[in-house]
């Protein structure tokens, strides 16, 4: 074992996997692949900024403390990151990679199975929270907010263990020929692994959403009427995106371990299929604050203040008669998990 750990700082063997593993070692840095890397960055850091401002409205409102929030919030948290993990995967690739040592290395690709692994164990929070408030009728209150943390913090726990075991041990430094494609210094076991887990998680996610569909559609009391398209409009949506975004990249990495090694050519535009998945980190908040009013106003917040003090400065003292009253929430979510009312502006009697 003590063996295995010391050629962590061996840089020569990632040049030895990736000679193994690829056609070629090809890296340099082409025009095309420039403009890849810029639009990669770029996609990044607009995951960043709009996950930061989900994370400041749930923190800053503390209407949006509650169970279904903090867990938007950790989704949140975990997509910033996934951005972040990104970006650096993203500047350490090409040219560099041959350069890094294995522990480099692992360092730069669990970061981003383990901020990616949470975002896909949030979205099952989520799920299982959405089944919690909606098919079993039941808000999570004060005495089980232990139990919602606990749920969070085990998310973040199963994805550090799943993202660190290759760095831990199993990975294919002794072994080329149980290496992985895609990821060379991976073995093939743990490329399995990663797939059946996710795709469980994906078939417990779909489970929990159709017992959740079967729950509103046979309801006539508590979620009836128009908040019955609307809330089954936002289940098809947060189910379409996810399955979208991931089944290319569960595809890729299960031909991954059923072919040979220089095999299929298509193993290696890999990278294609996983910025792909990173989509979905960018489209998580646009829907969830979409689909919650309260969530929206206060994300949007920062800009109406700016627009309105633009306003005020060209007026003098801004449009007079506005005022805060309560009014129901319009947001889907809210609605079928009856959710507090919110406050919204009134200009004489006009809603606004």
């Amino acid at each position: 074992m003590g063996g295995l750990y010391s050629e962590y700082l061996n840089s020569e063997k990632v040049v030895e996997h990736y000679n193994y593993t690829k056609e070629t070692l090809d890296m340099q840095e082409t025009s095309s692949r420039k403009v890849a890397s810029a639009f990669i960055i770029l996609l990044c850091c607009a995951i960043v900024v709009e996950n930061l401002l989900v994370l400041i409205a749930v923190a800053r409102n503390s209407k949006l403390h509650s169970a279904m929030y903090l867990f938007l919030g950790n989704l949140a948290a975990s997509d910033l990151l996934a951005g972040v993990a990104f970006v650096a995967n993203t500047l350490l690739s090409g040219p560099v990679t041959l350069s890094l040592t294995p522990l480099q290395w692992f360092a730069r690709e669990g970061s981003a199975f383990i901020t990616l692994s949470a975002s896909v164990f949030s979205l099952l929070a989520i799920a299982i929270e959405r089944h919690v408030a909606i098919a079993k009728v039941k808000l999570y209150g004060s005495d089980k907010s232990c139990r919602m943390l606990m749920l969070i913090g085990a998310s973040w726990l199963m994805s550090l263990i799943l993202g660190g075991l290759p760095i831990l041990g199993w990975n294919c430094l002794d072994h080329l020929e149980a290496c992985s494609t895609v990821l060379p210094l991976y073995a093939k076991q743990y490329v399995l692994c990663v797939v059946t887990i996710f795709s469980v998680i994906l078939l417990a996610i779909v489970a929990l959403y159709v017992r959740i569909y079967f729950v509103v559609r046979s309801s006539h009391a508590d979620i009836a009427g128009p908040q019955t398209l609307a809330l089954l409009k936002t289940v098809t949506i947060v189910l379409g995106v996810f399955i979208i975004c991931w089944l290319p990249a569960f595809s890729i990495l299960l031909l991954d371990f059923t072919c040979p090694v220089r095999a299929c050519p298509v193993l290696y535009k890999a990278h294609y299929f996983f910025a792909f998945a990173t989509l979905n980190s960018l489209l998580n908040p646009v829907i969830y604050t979409w689909c919650s009013r309260d969530l929206r106003r206060e994300v949007l917040r920062p800009l109406q203040c700016w627009r309105r003090g633009k306003g005020v400065t060209g007026r003098r003292g801004g449009t007079p008669g506005h005022r805060l009253l309560p009014l129901r929430s319009s947001s889907s979510l809210e609605r079928g998990l009856h959710m507090p009312t919110s406050p919204t502006f009134l200009e004489g009697n006009t809603v606004v």
